[in-house]
């Protein structure tokens, strides 16, 4: 699956935008040599294994959301991939903070593939694509002049995870302990947000949005797997609809699959395309809608683009922010009021 379809199902406009190269952090002599012996960094992926010879000094991301992950562990990387939000640096409020007085990172703007001249022509150490859909002929056009780390087998384009993408990064950059504590510390607050709300715990719940039709994000995407994270469960049969897909366009007949205990719809103008969900007859009967079990987000908003990108950085702010609305939403009372995130 290339970027322009991944891209199109969350409705993400791509930009360019030009930034400065990053400036290496000063260490402590204890940080430097806990480096030096990080490295050589070995790394398997889809395509084979690479070696991190050293401390990356000037990292590419080809991926769509490894920035978040690089400034988690206090790394800036020299260039990103724009998916959508047109932010400087491809990097949205929940990322931006991290930055501090680091230069921006400079935007690459994939329109079908990675622009691989664009690429090398930054002279990069590393190139991440982790969370990417590289293909073998970029891969080898890439590997042949720097490291680079492709998604990993067996795992869908676009579809590893955010613990498998921050322990990726992590280990690429020399950093795997603050790696694992990192991932640690967003799983605790998964845990605690489930034992806030024991209503999740066994409901059905599904996030959708429209391209081609109503889609459905399956397991394998990390959409899904955020609220499997939560205590629920994906509707039954989907994972049979997706198949080796992150996620599907409903047919008609199909429509009663989003039929949940709680419904996420990613949207892009808020007024307008839930009204026009809403409205619709195959949609306006279903208990979901008329038990207002259904919470919409706007995809150029902080929460709903946090709610796409399901990152180390981005998940403190959805799992603050969303869950109250699930919750409200999840007890099927019409006049219980989901409160949009302002």
């Amino acid at each position: 699956m290339r970027l322009g379809r991944h891209i199109a199902a969350v409705a993400g406009l791509l930009v360019l935008a030009s930034g400065l190269s990053a400036c290496a952090d000063e260490k402590s002599p204890e940080a430097a040599a806990s480096s030096s012996t990080a490295f050589p960094a070995v790394i398997e992926h889809k395509y084979g294994t690479t070696t991190v010879p050293a401390e990356p000094k000037r990292i590419v991301v080809v991926g769509l959301v490894e920035q978040d992950a690089l400034l988690a562990l206090g790394v800036t990387p020299i260039a990103t991939t724009e998916w959508w939000g047109e932010h400087p640096g491809a990097l949205w409020p929940w990322a931006k903070e991290k930055l501090g007085s680091n230069p921006v990172p400079q935007v690459l703007k994939p329109t079908d593939g990675i622009e691989i001249e664009k690429v090398l022509a930054l002279n990069p150490d590393l190139v991440l694509g982790a969370y990417s859909g590289m293909t073998k002929e970029e891969y080898d056009k890439l590997s042949a002049r720097v490291p680079t780390i492709a998604q990993p087998k067996g795992v869908i384009d676009f579809g590893t995870s955010w613990q498998d993408v921050t322990r990726i990064v992590g280990t690429a950059v020399g950093k795997k302990a603050e790696a694992d504590k990192v991932v640690s510390d967003v799983e605790a607050k998964f845990a605690a947000a489930r034992e806030a709300n024991p209503a999740f715990a066994g409901k059905v719940a599904a996030v959708v949005t429209y391209y081609q039709g109503i889609y459905v994000y399956g397991s394998q995407d990390a959409r899904g797997r955020f609220l499997k994270d939560l205590g629920f469960k994906l509707p039954d049969g989907l994972d049979a609809l997706t198949g080796t897909e992150f996620g599907v366009t409903l047919s008609p007949e199909k429509t009663n699959l989003i039929d949940t205990d709680v419904l996420v719809w990613l949207i892009d103008d808020y007024a307008k395309d839930k009204a026009s969900v809403q409205a619709n007859p195959l949609y306006a009967t279903l208990g979901v809608k008329t038990e207002a079990r259904d919470v919409f987000l706007e995809n150029n908003e902080t929460l709903g683009a946090a709610t796409s990108f399901v990152t180390a950085l981005s998940l403190p702010y959805v799992l603050d922010n969303l869950v109250p609305q699930m919750a409200a939403a999840i007890d099927g009372n019409p006049a219980t009021e989901v409160k949009r995130a302002a």
